[in-house]
C-alpha cells in the first residue's frame, strides 16, 4: 500500500479513537454518575420500583455499550500497531492483502473476508 494511503487509514483510526474517548466520557458522564454526584440529596432518589428499573436497566445498558466500544477501542489500537510494524492490510489467518474495499468500511479489520467470512461460520 502506498504511503499517503496508509497515512490516510492512520487518520481516521486516530479520528475514530477520538470519538470513542468522547463517547466513554459522554455516558460515563450521562448514564453511569447520574446520581451519584448527588449523595445525601434524596429528590433524585427513584421514588417507584419501575423507576429504580429503568435506571437499573440505563446503567446496565450502558456498561453493555462502553463494553463493545472497548472491544473496538482494542481494535483500532491493534490495527494502529499494524501500522507502526508493517502488517497493516495482510490477513492474519492466511497472509494474503485485505482488499481496500473491505478497509475502508472496517479500517481495523484484522482478515480477509473469506476467512472472516469461515471464522463466523465457525470454520477457522
Amino acid at each position: 500500500m502506498k504511503k499517503e494511503t496508509l497515512q490516510k487509514f492512520k487518520e481516521r483510526l486516530l479520528e475514530m479513537r477520538k470519538d470513542l474517548l468522547g463517547d466513554f466520557n459522554n455516558i460515563q458522564t450521562h448514564s453511569l454518575s447520574r446520581g451519584d454526584d448527588q449523595a445525601g440529596d434524596l429528590s433524585s432518589m427513584p421514588i417507584h420500583m419501575a423507576d429504580i428499573g429503568s435506571d437499573t436497566y440505563e446503567k446496565e445498558f450502558a456498561c453493555d455499550l462502553i463494553k463493545s466500544e472497548q472491544e473496538e477501542l482494542r481494535e483500532i489500537d491493534a490495527a494502529l500497531a499494524r501500522l507502526a510494524d508493517g502488517s497493516f492490510g495482510v490477513c492474519e489467518v492466511c497472509n494474503k492483502k485485505v482488499s481496500y474495499q473491505r478497509l475502508s468500511g472496517l479500517p481495523y479489520a484484522r482478515l480477509c473476508i473469506e476467512c472472516q467470512r469461515k471464522e463466523e461460520a465457525g470454520g477457522a
